[in-house]
């Protein structure tokens, strides 16, 4: 223990019911023997079958509270945004910490602006050469994938004995999702159904990555969409007001295909500029549900009435694709917040420095202040 006292407190996220992540009690415990006065909101990570003593231990400074007093400590960390009902309970001195994506969520950015609030977004975490620290890549395009072939397993029962077909994975964008989807597609999402595959003599999946100079290009898109039994997007583009694929062009999949939504931008049509889906017309994805079948109900109310849908094909899109193995995801994130949290006990908000050491110059990078004064185009993912 520092002495330093920090307080930090670790709201419960209000999501879908799916959403059953929480930071463990390794991470808690971490927190305070870094030197933090930790508050959980009450019930905190129940859904994931822990109670208090769990969290508690011997530590005197981990503490539980009502959600409202958790927004006036130093700190606040909440993977998920919380709403934006819930920006002006934020203290004037505390500092919000949690994916919020300024690039590609400027009315968010600008609220907390107004709101005067400090805000630091993991999802901005970068090294120096823009190599995000806090992100969970691998899991986005396994988890993503591995439900994919489930469901073309449902299709095709017998998806790993017949050994005269090979499955044919598009893969538009080739960055950090992308290099970890080709690996993904080539082993059907989950390595023991690869394992499996080979074992029966089958001739396995042939993976093609798209970068811009083919998606560029409609018509040479198309001619490859012919022969696709799965369509995956893992792309971020400069502009997210226009899509890469246009609905009218998914006719060219074929009627069994399957689209994977691995980036999962969001609808925001009223933002100016607004920002829609790499692949016009599919629908927003969550932890309760991730599957869209082509006649499904939910497709209409998640799709604005002014993005074209008539073109369908059997989708999987998640916003929060890491949340389907919880704790393997909350594990994975503590171990990258670690080194970052020792900055943040010593530090205040307004001392992180873009001229301090390696990991408080990651935090200056993700500052809101920071997004503001620079205004930086996000980093393409290929």
């Amino acid at each position: 223990m520092t002495g330093l006292h920090k307080t930090i407190g670790l709201p419960i996220m209000l999501e879908e019911e799916g959403e059953k992540r929480a930071f463990l009690p390794d991470f808690v415990n971490h927190l305070v023997r870094l030197g933090f006065e930790v508050f959980l909101e009450n019930n905190y990570g129940n859904s994931l079958g822990y109670d208090t003593d769990d969290y508690k231990q011997e530590y005197a400074a981990v503490k539980f509270a009502p959600r409202a007093e958790l927004f006036d400590k130093d700190y606040i960390l909440i993977l998920r945004c919380p709403h934006e009902e819930e920006f002006p309970k934020i203290g004037q001195h505390s500092c919000l910490i949690s994916m919020l994506h300024f690039p590609t969520r400027r009315t968010r950015a600008n609220k907390l602006k107004e709101n005067n609030t400090q805000a630091i977004s993991l999802d901005s975490i970068q090294n120096d050469f823009g190599v995000r620290l806090v992100e969970n890549m691998k899991a986005v395009a396994w988890n993503g994938i591995e439900v994919a072939f489930d469901e073309l397993e449902e299709i095709y029962p017998h998806l790993l004995r017949n050994p005269e077909r090979t499955w044919n994975v598009l893969i538009m964008g080739s960055g950090m999702v992308g290099k970890h989807a080709v690996d993904a597609a080539t082993k059907f999402g989950k390595k023991s159904r690869s394992i499996k595959h080979m074992n029966l003599g089958g001739e396995g999946v042939i993976a093609t990555t798209l970068g811009r100079t083919i998606t560029e290009q409609p018509r040479k898109l198309q001619d490859l969409f012919k022969n696709a039994d799965m369509l995956i997007d893992t792309t971020q583009r400069k502009d997210a007001s226009k899509p890469i694929v246009k609905n009218e062009w998914l006719a060219k999949l074929p009627e069994h295909a399957i689209i994977v939504d691995l980036s999962v931008d969001p609808y925001l049509v009223e933002d100016i500029p607004p920002v829609v889906k790499g692949i016009e017309g599919i629908p927003q994805g969550n932890l309760d549900q991730y599957v869209f079948s082509p006649n499904d109900p939910e497709w209409n109310r998640t799709i604005p009435n002014r993005i074209p849908s008539q073109v369908r094909r059997k989708t999987v899109t998640c916003y929060s694709w890491p949340g389907i193995h919880p704790e393997d995801c909350m594990r994975h994130y503590a171990q990258q917040l670690l080194p970052l949290m020792r900055v943040l006990v010593r530090k205040s908000y307004a001392e992180i420095s873009a001229n301090g050491p390696f990991f408080e110059r990651a935090l200056y990078r993700a500052k809101l202040d920071t997004h503001l004064s620079e205004k930086r185009e996000p980093i393409h993912k290929y």
